[in-house]
């Protein structure tokens, strides 16, 4: 409670309009969430939890967008003044092309189905595709782009203000450090992969090479897999995935770049990333038990990598800063379970 009450006064000091409702509901991927992600006239019903291999886990791509925006609005988290936070389903895409359905493509609606009349929101922060996690929103420019600055000056001070949670199918060597690599997107065979540069030129830099950096520390470990704790000091597409193949720890379900990870004898190494095609992630016969899996169905295991809380600022320059919180999807929940891994 005493966080919500500060979240209210932080929130009201940046508001200079009408006053917005508050929402009062169960958030995160409830089962009101999970009711509106059934297509109209499906006759499909999901059973318990306990017999699903990834029970909450959400199918956008298969919604109206007035069910989409049903489901976003079931995931908010908190509502104050002009900043709506969401706690985002895995696989929503934030952007795309034209006549997609995605999470900007709805805001109109979501912002009306939300009680905000006029205030259409726009996105300030928001994990991306396959990442599932919060979402941070506003119905005033002049308070997206202080946060915005908050957030940019926050990188070139290099405090962090995003953690994600991650699972990861291995654990790294050291408890926690830093992971450092300079990362170019390249197209192969069409598709954009992100790839590390060694020892980057100046060319390198000029031309698209960024130099990348995350802070990790291993929360929980079990079963030969690891809760890990990340926080991105850059940003660069898929960097967080890409940082723990360089661990040779990849994600959970990252069907993109785990490829690039070779095992002989039991020893693992990194292949060539920009010689090597994405595939299904392989996991070893002892971690599919583990997980209640089939090889088919961890083919379809969605990425374990949850944006689980933001730092914004207070309200004046020596308040601490404010965290919002994020609850895992169940799926990632079970998946702790399942490997025995218990925040220490």
């Amino acid at each position: 409670m005493g966080s919500r009450r500060i979240l209210s006064k932080v929130w009201d000091g940046w508001w200079r309009g009408p006053r917005v409702r508050p929402v009062h509901k169960t958030t995160g991927f409830g089962p009101e969430a999970r009711r509106q992600l059934q297509p109209r006239g499906s006759s499909k019903r999901s059973g318990s939890q306990g017999n699903q291999p990834f029970p909450g886990l959400l199918q956008p791509e298969n919604l109206s967008r007035e069910e989409l925006v049903d489901v976003l609005k079931a995931s908010v988290v908190d509502q104050k003044g002009p900043l709506v936070t969401l706690n985002k389903p895995q696989g929503l895409p934030v952007t795309g092309k034209p006549g997609e359905l995605t999470l900007l493509s709805v805001l109109p609606e979501l912002s009306q189905s939300l009680g905000l009349g006029e205030q259409e929101l726009q996105i300030v922060r928001a994990a991306g595709k396959e990442t599932s996690g919060l979402v941070l929103l506003s119905s005033c420019p002049q308070t997206a782009s202080r946060l915005q600055k908050f957030f940019a000056h926050s990188r070139r001070a290099q405090r962090p203000t995003a953690t994600y949670w991650a699972v990861t199918d291995g654990i790294p060597e050291t408890s926690e450090g830093k992971i450092q690599a300079a990362l170019k997107l390249e197209h192969v065979d069409g598709v954009g992969l992100v790839v590390p540069v060694k020892s980057p030129s100046r060319k390198d830099i000029l031309e698209g090479v960024k130099r990348t950096l995350s802070h990790f520390r291993v929360v929980a470990m079990g079963s030969g897999c690891a809760l890990v704790q990340l926080q991105p000091l850059t940003v660069f597409p898929s960097q967080l995935q890409v940082h723990m193949v360089l661990q040779l720890c990849p994600v959970l379900g990252d069907h993109r770049y785990s490829s690039c990870m070779g095992t002989v004898l039991g020893q693992r190494f990194l292949l060539p990333a920009e010689n090597t095609k994405p595939q299904k992630q392989v996991l070893d016969e002892a971690l599919l038990r583990r997980l209640h899996l089939t090889p088919s169905q961890a083919g379809q295991l969605p990425l374990h990598l949850h944006l689980r809380c933001l730092r914004l600022p207070g309200t004046r320059p020596r308040d601490t800063p404010i965290e919002l919180l994020a609850p895992l999807p169940p799926y990632f929940s079970r998946t702790l379970q399942c490997l025995g891994l218990c925040q220490q």
